[in-house]
């Protein structure tokens, strides 16, 4: 019925870690200091919960960096069946699967712009999709970029859950 007593940081007591502001991100064991509590408290106690009976489907196009994977690469991804990883946030939902997705070209990419839906490849290659608190740019290469009506099953799916990608030309 309380609120969380942290301190505001520019009006807000939201965590930003891209740019480190706000408070600490929580943790396993933090407590939370609570304010007073509000006259007109809340009817709800929860909200229930039920994972998705499928998988979250993402309509991808592929490029701008497509070049930069195998061939196998577009047919893998479209192939594997993966999980959304708990270290996922709103700066981007990484993604693990059984295989990664191999690389023709190696090495560093320079850093350049990315858009919302961005799926980028790190080194270890499992996916990583950028969502809405994303950097302008990464250094990543994109293999493709998922439609923007299909994000929103992304960002509000729990760790663990089921995503597949569906490819487009």
């Amino acid at each position: 019925g309380g609120r969380l007593a942290v301190p505001a940081v520019l009006g807000s007591r939201a965590t930003d870690t891209l740019a480190g502001l706000g408070p600490p991100p929580l943790r396993d064991g933090t407590r939370l200091p609570l304010g007073a509590g509000r006259p007109d408290p809340s009817t709800v106690d929860f909200t229930p919960w039920e994972p998705p009976g499928a998988p979250v489907p993402l309509r991808i196009r592929f490029g701008p960096r497509a070049d930069w994977f195998t061939a196998s690469a577009r047919d893998l991804l479209c192939s594997t069946t993966y999980h959304l990883s708990p270290v996922s946030n709103r700066v981007g939902a990484r993604l693990v699967g059984d295989v990664a997705l191999p690389r023709a070209r190696h090495g560093e990419l320079p850093s350049e712009g990315i858009v919302l839906g961005a799926v980028q490849v790190p080194p270890d290659g499992q996916p990583l999709v950028v969502l809405a608190d994303h950097p302008t740019t990464g250094g990543y290469p994109v293999i493709g970029v998922v439609e923007t009506p299909d994000l929103a099953g992304l960002a509000q799916a729990r760790p663990g859950t089921t995503v597949t990608f569906w490819g487009r030309e």
